[in-house]
């Protein structure tokens, strides 16, 4: 017999090893964020108030950092939201909400920065998008007069490149340097190189102005995916700064979600990315945090980080003609999403928890022993019996009219038992 069958290679299971960048640290009070090096892959996201809207920036911050969100920005564009961000700030105080801000910065950053020092204090990072800082001999000057807010007031900045903003000049030259090419690329790949040279300069830049590397951040946002792999991977190989991921204007939805997994995943799994930002536009009534709540999806799928208790559910099939197990999923899954704030604090750990809700007797025992805590209800025509399996044995059965009431009972006793207290929450 064939060795390649007889003696089949063990599956390697080993993740591989993250891109080794600098660390920087964004600070707000005793917070600090670390973000490179080997720190945890961190989680961003951003308001889509009016900043003048004090308490409803505020509100909105709060509820995206309750989400998860590690960083949260806000647009920054007039003398009116610059003299609002300091307020904003004490509004987040007040709330003992420390998550730290990230200014966003376009077109008259230098003049804000400059104009309204409390502004500048009060955030904790500058987003500069260097496409959008100036054109000609201005570029240059009011690049600087940015760094040097920041080298003020010791804050990171985020060299933020996009390529609905790349600067046009870049991408010209390049283009001419690329027709006297013998084999010229595709205006694509030019278009790549204008991205990377565009972030890759402007470090340099803040760099002979003064700025630690360890304070700059670099990104080169792209709304596709493949063209938003190879940005990154180009720009992985040609620095040690860290790098904030996120698929730009992914859209809404299934689309929008869809698209950027698969993107940040397969960079993510090559060891590329810091941080990460789910750029989606929210859907008619959805929450403004539905975009952290993917992004902390993307990291739990792939094993960098955990946030929240798994609920293994199946799809159902026509042994499954009742919605019993689609409701009793979704109502633990709420449940668990719900109570995290109180819990991460309460019961540490407990965000590691696996349960299982399935529908029939073909996977569900089988799931329900794999899972902390599982319960497999009957599915068409089965015995009208719902067994529970805890730590891998079955513990009980439940019948009757309260199944889901009951489980959910028995998984916050569980919790209180193995995570903390024996006080049910």
């Amino acid at each position: 017999m064939n060795d390649v069958f007889s003696k089949p290679a063990p599956i390697d299971v080993a993740r591989p090893g993250a891109r080794r960048s600098r660390q920087a640290r964004v600070k707000w009070g005793d917070r600090i964020v670390v973000i490179g090096g080997d720190a945890p892959v961190c989680v961003q996201s951003m308001t889509n108030t009016d900043t003048v809207d004090v308490i409803g920036t505020a509100i909105q911050v709060k509820e995206l950092a309750i989400a998860g969100s590690e960083l949260v920005r806000i647009t920054v564009n007039t003398p009116e939201a610059a003299l609002a961000v300091p307020h904003v700030r004490e509004q987040l105080d007040r709330m003992g909400i420390d998550v730290p801000l990230v200014g966003d910065f376009h077109y008259n950053g230098h003049r804000l920065l400059t104009e309204f020092p409390d502004c500048a204090k009060a955030l904790s990072k500058y987003r500069i998008n260097p496409g959008n800082v100036g054109k000609g001999d201005k570029k240059d000057r009011q690049f600087a007069q940015m760094i040097e807010a920041a080298l003020k007031y010791d804050k990171v900045v985020r060299i933020g490149v996009n390529w609905g903003s790349l600067d046009q000049d870049l991408m010209a030259a390049l283009m001419d340097d690329n027709g006297r090419r013998a084999q010229p690329w595709s205006t694509q790949q030019v278009m790549y190189q204008a991205l990377i040279n565009s972030a890759l300069e402007s470090a340099d830049l803040a760099c002979e102005l003064g700025m630690a590397p360890e304070q700059i951040i670099l990104s080169c946002k792209v709304s596709g995916v493949q063209d938003l792999i190879s940005v990154y991977r180009g720009l992985a190989q040609r620095c040690d700064y860290p790098l904030h991921l996120g698929l730009t204007e992914a859209g809404m939805g299934t689309k929008g979600t869809v698209a950027s997994a698969a993107a940040l995943a397969v960079l993510l799994q090559e060891g590329i990315g810091d941080t990460i930002r789910v750029s989606l536009t929210p859907q008619p009534g959805e929450a403004r945090t539905q975009e952290v709540v993917v992004a902390l999806e993307i990291l739990q799928a792939l094993g960098l980080r955990t946030f929240v208790p798994s609920v293994t559910a199946c799809p159902g099939c026509g042994r499954t003609t009742s919605s019993v197990f689609q409701e009793l999923a979704k109502q633990i899954d709420d449940y668990l999403r719900a109570q995290m704030p109180v819990w991460r604090v309460q019961y540490p750990g407990v965000e590691t928890l696996r349960v299982a809700v399935m529908g029939c007797i073909v996977n569900g025992p089988g799931e329900s022993k794999h899972a902390d805590i599982g319960i497999s209800l009957p599915g068409t025509g089965e015995a009208p019996a719902a067994p529970v399996f805890i730590d891998g044995e079955k513990a009980l059965t439940l019948r009757g009219e309260n199944i889901a009431q009951e489980f959910q009972q028995l998984v916050q006793d569980y919790i209180a038992r193995r995570f903390g207290s024996t006080e049910a929450v």
